[in-house]
């Protein structure tokens, strides 16, 4: 039988009985403290709640977890606009005509000459109309297939634009159309000369353009090549690079020859370093959804991991294959071909944040949303999603053609294009930039920092601006890692709306471990309105799991129901009060055990008699831990 308590006014403590002077005190002892005020008050000041207030998310998507205390500037997806201090509408992706190419084809390159946009569907080179949303005729007929183009050169006091393809490359003048069977599939344009890498990694040169030299022989297999470019070398100066599945090579112009670079070398991989370009200071490598930043320095090299499957990597059917990267003003372009990404069966992903593997990829299928990335040197936002799983993104081109800053790229057969800013700007000062007309963004999954604590949503709070019957936003939310959002009332007006949780009509509030935002923004008609989300900020608060304390007076001037006399019992209650584990505590009469606390013991205080009189009274709190 276990040991219970029958008599009145008696305790059992560490397996000794005592008797008590007065009733068992109980009281909650899992409570917080109060919070310090020093100086003016803060949001945090109020002593009944506390706000997760995210008005931030300039630090790019592909975070799925945020266990600060404080949320992070980064949310799991969003396919809206991140880089200002409000959610914004993305800018608007615009399709163009189709192109009057029968049959199957892939759009294999986009170049521009003399401020217009010129593009090869399959064989076919076409020019586009901007004021009639027409491709026109067919203006000549490739060989074979486009694999990369340049434009705008200038050779000879002439300039020109040029596609590659198997067999050799074509150029034009803007009056004649040239084909050369010099070998090519990738170009670039240094030293005033033109270059060409050939499927086999032999690169030629054109200081007259269709008079070619050939030059270095990569040490490779055929097919290895991927990507031509120009960036500094150690030294400081513009070189060629060429990328490679193997990483990147440098040229040596004075002995013709590729050198391997070190600190980019990497196993080979099918889409290894396809795309490189340089942005800014840095050669910018991508392998898979992976990308290398890699500064070239004098003494030593910097190389730092900043793809988009960075931490958490983007969602399943999201991910995909670099392709191609572009540089823009304010961003570095990853063009995302979702409908080639990694076979999870044969492919291996290494999880952790050292340079040169990735942590915590999320795994995409086979087929995908394909899109544009954009990278700021803070973080990734995606600037176009696809809204097909069926079509591969194929090549991207930045241009101020027809007196608009755009990019333009290729999908399933189509050109699209989309405006964007060719500087840094306030969405407030701005009144022609177009919009689409919605977007979703997704926040992380926040536990606030803390794991061990029941969480309470009291209040969801959004600050907006610029809404109305038609530019709206919309806000839910979902707990405890499982994808089921409950939406709240369409917000359409400007300044904080309040949200009692789960509803005003029963505020009993969301219990939670995990908690998630989900953001809609739409517009009306007018494509150069979008609505902003300032602020949003959960009011909640958190309650430790509930522990109990107990206040008791031990009566030391008698005897216990056993027998024990009070200098036996004294020696007893210092024993528990010295316990280093919890003791067991009981007051009621309860045979099995489930009304036994498990406390530490302390602090005491005891008034003692004098001389050879044991008796007296100690008092005690007893606190679960």
């Amino acid at each position: 039988m276990a040991d219970t308590v029958v008599s009145e006014n008696e305790i059992l403590l560490n397996g000794v009985f005592y008797p008590v002077k007065r009733p068992v005190q109980k009281f909650l002892a899992s409570i917080y403290p109060g919070k310090v005020v020093v100086g003016d008050t803060t949001r945090d000041s109020n002593p009944n709640a506390s706000p997760l207030a995210i008005s931030d998310w300039g630090g790019g998507v592909g975070l799925f977890k945020d266990t600060s205390v404080s949320p992070q500037d980064r949310p799991w997806f969003s396919t809206a606009s991140l880089r200002y201090k409000s959610l914004t509408l993305p800018n608007l992706p615009v399709a163009t005509a189709a192109s009057g190419v029968s049959g199957s084809f892939t759009i294999g390159a986009i170049a521009t000459l003399a401020d217009e946009v010129y593009a090869a569907f399959g064989t076919s080179v076409r020019k586009y109309d901007n004021g009639a949303d027409s491709w026109g005729s067919s203006l000549h007929t490739l060989p074979a297939v486009a694999t990369d183009a340049i434009s705008d050169i200038r050779i000879g006091g002439t300039v020109y634009l040029a596609f590659a393809h198997t067999g050799g490359y074509t150029y034009f003048d803007g009056a004649t159309w040239t084909d050369d069977t010099t070998d090519t599939k990738y170009l670039e344009f240094w030293d005033d000369k033109l270059w060409g890498i050939d499927n086999t990694g032999l690169l030629w040169l054109a200081s007259s353009i269709g008079t070619e030299t050939t030059d270095a022989q990569l040490p490779l297999p055929d097919g290895y090549a991927t990507a031509l470019f120009q960036a500094r070398n150690a030294a400081g100066d513009v070189i060629l690079y060429a990328g490679t599945k193997v990483g990147l090579f440098s040229h040596d112009s004075a002995n013709k020859k590729w050198v391997r670079v070190d600190g980019v070398q990497q196993p080979v991989h099918p889409d290894g370093s396809r795309g490189a370009i340089q942005w800014r200071d840095s050669a910018y490598i991508p392998a898979g959804l992976g990308i290398t930043k890699f500064i070239n320095g004098t003494n030593s090299a910097v190389v730092t991991v900043v793809g988009p499957d960075r931490d958490d990597g983007v969602p399943s059917g999201k991910g995909g294959t670099i392709r191609q990267l572009v540089s823009t003003h304010n961003d570095l372009i990853a063009v995302n071909d979702a409908t080639t990404a990694f076979d999870q069966s044969t492919r291996t992903l290494f999880a952790t944040r050292g340079a040169g593997n990735h942590h915590g990829v999320v795994l995409p299928p086979n087929t995908g949303f394909s899109s544009l990335l954009g990278w700021d040197d803070r973080g990734w936002e995606v600037k176009w999603l696809s809204g097909s799983t069926d079509r591969a993104i194929t090549f991207c081109i930045v241009s101020n053609a027809y007196g608009k800053y755009r990019l333009w790229w290729g999908l399933g057969g189509i050109i699209y294009y989309m405006q964007i800013p060719s500087q840094i700007v306030n969405p407030n000062e701005i009144s022609d930039l177009p919009y689409a007309s919605s977007a979703e963004h997704e926040t992380s999954w926040y536990n606030i920092g803390q794991m061990e604590v029941d969480k309470l949503g009291l209040q969801l709070k959004g600050d907006t601006l610029d809404l109305s019957a038609t530019e709206t936003v919309i806000i839910s939310w979902a707990i405890n890692l499982i994808e089921s959002f409950t939406a709240l009332t369409t917000i359409t007006t400007d300044g904080i709306t309040t949200f009692t949780l789960p509803t005003t009509a029963n505020p009993v509030g969301i219990g939670f471990e995990w908690i998630k935002f989900k953001v809609n923004l739409a517009r009306g008609s007018t494509n150069t309105l979008t609505p902003q989300l300032v602020n949003l900020t959960l009011v909640y608060r958190k309650k430790l799991p509930v522990k109990w304390g107990f206040n008791v007076v031990l009566d030391l001037a008698k005897e216990n129901s056993h027998g024990d006399q009070p200098e036996i019992l004294r020696a007893a209650a210092e024993t528990a009060i010295a316990s280093t584990t919890l003791v067991p505590f009981l007051f009621r009469d309860d045979e099995t055990g489930g009304s036994t606390f498990y406390v530490d013991v302390g602090p005491s205080a005891e008034f003692q008699h004098t001389g050879h009189d044991q008796r007296g009274e100690m008092q005690l709190t007893l606190t679960e831990r």
